[in-house]
């Protein structure tokens, strides 16, 4: 089975624990997503602490709808009624590795807020060099 083949095959149906950063940023904030893919169609929902100074709450919550196509993995994520701040779509691109355990890609809110993401559903040690790894670059 090749690369491809292989992210191809693994199902997205799952808890994903991700961070993501800004750009101007150097902290991540971390989050949950749950998936469920059905043929190319993706859904689901994250959980998040809430982070800045203008927070209406401790944890947000978000719906996501998306697709997916191969490796190709895009969604965008709709905050729930969370004041001002969080009523943009965010939109999110990425790839799914491989061995189906990660996606990493980028996120950006109409190209004025952007930055990068990476969601695992793996644990142990390869999750632990994918999360300092990340956070490096």
């Amino acid at each position: 089975m090749t690369d491809s083949t292989a992210a191809s095959a693994a199902r997205l149906t799952g808890i994903w624990q991700g961070l993501y950063t800004y750009a101007h940023r150097p902290e991540a904030v971390s989050f949950v997503a749950t998936l469920i893919e059905n043929g190319n169609s993706l859904s689901g929902s994250t959980h998040e602490p809430c982070v800045g100074e203008d927070c209406p709450c401790d944890t947000l919550y978000a719906t996501l709808l998306g697709s997916r196509q191969d490796s190709a993995v895009a969604f965008v994520k709709t905050y729930d009624a969370a004041g001002p701040f969080f009523q943009d779509p965010v939109t999110y691109e990425g790839a799914l590795s491989a061995d189906g355990t990660e996606i990493h890609g980028f996120w950006n809110i109409h190209r004025r807020w952007f930055g990068k993401f990476l969601m695992i559903r793996s644990s142990g040690q390869s999750a632990t060099a994918s999360r300092k790894a990340f956070e490096r670059v």
